[in-house]
Order: structure tokens, then C-alpha cells, then sequence
């Protein structure tokens, strides 16, 4: 069995899912931690398979070496992304009222304020780190005011995700560390919601269904906050700050989009193709043999889908590796496809498009402050975004 992920692949993603789509639609490997793996890595079979009742988001049907390693432990793992329906389709709909077009424009107001304050700290300045500077601490402070959770509880959380985040190996004791003392602080952070009057804040919402019409267990509770605030951090950083790198990178782009000839839309679709914020789908189980690209999935058999490397497949985009905001028919994969669609997919967006346009505003003159190949990227398999965004004006 081929090690896939390798440093080389986590060093260039993008060439090295090239040469895997190259080889064949589907590669049998192992995990960073070990666990056997099939990887697809094409176009039409990501978005073929995300939506095959044929596989599984639930891991009671993995197969006994199916799941092992640095697992995420069972009292975080019961969440839409790891279920089924009818579980998936009742923890959808306790959560989507919260992310309706109408729920996010409710959002907006909060989000442009969030994002004033942040940059009317960068106007005195000349140059800053967007990354630390602007878009990790408004995706943040977002998905917590969405949840209700106080500003003097957010201070451990980028350091948990951090260590959530690595490839390393010798990360995995950080990692267990960190998703305990999440889970610690989600038992905590709920049994406080419980006792005091509820807000109408999203998790309020949560611990009510949980109390009055028992449509939450107490794990799913958990589960889903820790889901809701790790996606909806990480995600909304990292788009924020490749959308930018983008129109830096782009200066014609960025002229359009000022002229308003290109929409912060058609920008913001071509970021998710370019750069896609989560390189994988949810892992999935096989239900029943499948036979696929010339390979047996046995049941049980883990399926990763590289969203990154579908959202760079020259068979389904023309130029994959250049950014066109302009591109016709961009059916990107960024958040999914079919039932298991993102449910804080127009959050992220509506994010993104405010601080772009605010930082575009206020800082008419900016430009990136180095040569874009010095810039780092997170050292992981499952996510893509900047370390660092260096900029001036």
C-alpha cells in the first residue's frame, strides 16, 4: 500500500493531486495516522460520490481497521457531519433555521460592525498580517456570536484548533489534549445555558430542543457545538484570506471588481474552486461492495474525496490551475454537494464578501508586503489557508 500523504503532497497539493489524477480515478493508501484509505481525487467521481447512499458518514459501519489512530473520540463525534438520516435530516434541521438567507442577512449588521472595528485598527498603520489581523479574529468572533459563547471564553480556541489542525505525528498527544479540554469547555459552556434564562443565540436554541422536546442528546448537543465552531472558524478564515490573496495576485480582478464588471460573487466562487478552505470531504464508509474505477471497495472500507484536487481537475475546468473570476459554469465542490451540503456555506460567504469589501474600501492603496511564493500555507491535509497574509498600503 502507496503512502499518498506524504511531505511532498503537503508541500504542493496541487501538483501532487495532479499526478494522482493522473494515475486513476482511485488510490488505496493510508491515513496520516495510518488507517487503510481509498482516496478519489476526479471531478465527476467526488460529486458522483458525495451523494451515493451507497457510503456512509457514519462510522458504525466501518470495517474493525477501518477506523483507528488519532479518532475522534465518541463524545464529539455525533454530528451532521458524521450521520445519517433520519439522524442527519433532524440535526439539519435544528441548526439551518440559524443559517437561512433570511438568519444571515439578520447576521449582517453584527458582521459589518465586527468588521469595522478590525479595520479602522489598520488605518493609523501601514502594513499588517491579514491573516491574524483581520481574518481570523472576525471568523472567530462570528461563529461565537452566532453560538452565544462569551468574548472571555475565546481565548484557548485558536490554540485547540492549531493542534487539531497538524499533520505531525507527534501532534496526536496535543490533539487529545486539546479535544478534551474542548469538550470540557462545550459541558461547561452548555450546562451555563442551561441554568441561566436562554438567549437567541443558536446554541440556546440547541440546549432548549435538547431540554423541552428531547430531540438532542446530550452528546449530539456537544457534538454539533464543537462541529458548528471549529467549521465555521476555520473555513471563514481561510476563504477570507484567499479571496484576498487572489486580488492581489490579480490586479486586473481587482480593477473589475472595483469597476463592478466582476461580482464579489463571481470572486468569491473562484476562491473556493482555486483555494478550496477543506482539501476533504467527511470521511465515508462503504455500506455494501462497490465496485469502482476498476477497484472493490469492500463494506466497511473508509473513502476520503479530495475536494481540493475535483475543484482543480482539467477534465471539468479549462486552465484548473489559473484563477479566471470570470469562469463560466464554476460548479465548485468547496462545500459539498446533495444532502450533506455545507449548512454555514452562505455564512462564510456573507463573511468574506463584507471584509473584502470594507478592507478595499478603507485601504485603497494595499498590495501584498512580499513576493506571493514566500508566503506559507497551514501545514495540513484537511485544510487550505494562509499562515500569513503580509500586506501594505
Amino acid at each position: 500500500m502507496t503512502a499518498l500523504f506524504t511531505s511532498s503532497l503537503l508541500a504542493d497539493p496541487h501538483a501532487g493531486y495532479a499526478d494522482l489524477r493522473a494515475q486513476g480515478p482511485i488510490q488505496r493508501t493510508t491515513t496520516p495516522d495510518g488507517a487503510p484509505v481509498w482516496l478519489v481525487t476526479r471531478y465527476d467521481d467526488v460529486r458522483a460520490l458525495l451523494n451515493d447512499p451507497r457510503l456512509s458518514l457514519n462510522k458504525a459501519t466501518a470495517s474493525s481497521s477501518g477506523e483507528h489512530g488519532a479518532s475522534m473520540p465518541a463524545e464529539l463525534d455525533a454530528h451532521l457531519q458524521n450521520s445519517d438520516p433520519p439522524d442527519h435530516t433532524r440535526l439539519r434541521r435544528l441548526v439551518s433555521k440559524a443559517f437561512t438567507p433570511r438568519g444571515i442577512e439578520g447576521l449582517r449588521p453584527l458582521v459589518e460592525r465586527r468588521v469595522d472595528d478590525l479595520v479602522a485598527r489598520l488605518e493609523a498603520g501601514e502594513s499588517t498580517d491579514l491573516i491574524q489581523a483581520v481574518a481570523n479574529p472576525l471568523a472567530l468572533a462570528v461563529i461565537c456570536d452566532v453560538l452565544g459563547i462569551d468574548e472571555g471564553d475565546r481565548r484557548d480556541f485558536r490554540r485547540w484548533t492549531d493542534a487539531l489542525r497538524s499533520p505531525e505525528p507527534d501532534a496526536a498527544l496535543d490533539s487529545r489534549q486539546a479535544l478534551k479540554q474542548m469538550y470540557g469547555f462545550l459541558s461547561e459552556l452548555i450546562n451555563r445555558k442551561r441554568a441561566d434564562d436562554p438567549g437567541d443565540d443558536l446554541l440556546s436554541q440547541m440546549v432548549a430542543a435538547r431540554d423541552e422536546e428531547d430531540r438532542l442528546t446530550e452528546a449530539e448537543l456537544v457534538a454539533m457545538a464543537f462541529l458548528l465552531l471549529f467549521a465555521g472558524y476555520d473555513n471563514s478564515a481561510n476563504l477570507i484570506g484567499s479571496a484576498m490573496l487572489a486580488l492581489l495576485t490579480h490586479p486586473q480582478v481587482l480593477r473589475a471588481l472595483r469597476a463592478g464588471t466582476v461580482s464579489m460573487d463571481q470572486v468569491l466562487d473562484e476562491t473556493l474552486r482555486w483555494e478550496t478552505p477543506s482539501m476533504l470531504a467527511s470521511r465515508r464508509f462503504a455500506r455494501e461492495r462497490i465496485d469502482f474505477g476498476g477497484q472493490v471497495i469492500a463494506p466497511g472500507d473508509r473513502v476520503w474525496l479530495s475536494l481540493v484536487s475535483a475543484n482543480r481537475d482539467a477534465a471539468q475546468f479549462a486552465q484548473p490551475h489559473e484563477f479566471q473570476a470570470t469562469r463560466s459554469g464554476n460548479g465548485h465542490l468547496a462545500f459539498g454537494h446533495g444532502l450533506h451540503y455545507c449548512v454555514g456555506a452562505a455564512l462564510a460567504r456573507m463573511e468574506a464578501s463584507v471584509a473584502i469589501h470594507a478592507l478595499l474600501r478603507s485601504l485603497p492603496e494595499i498590495r501584498l508586503a512580499c513576493a506571493a511564493s514566500e508566503l506559507r500555507w497551514t501545514s495540513s491535509f484537511r485544510t487550505r489557508g494562509l499562515v500569513a497574509l503580509p500586506v501594505a498600503w
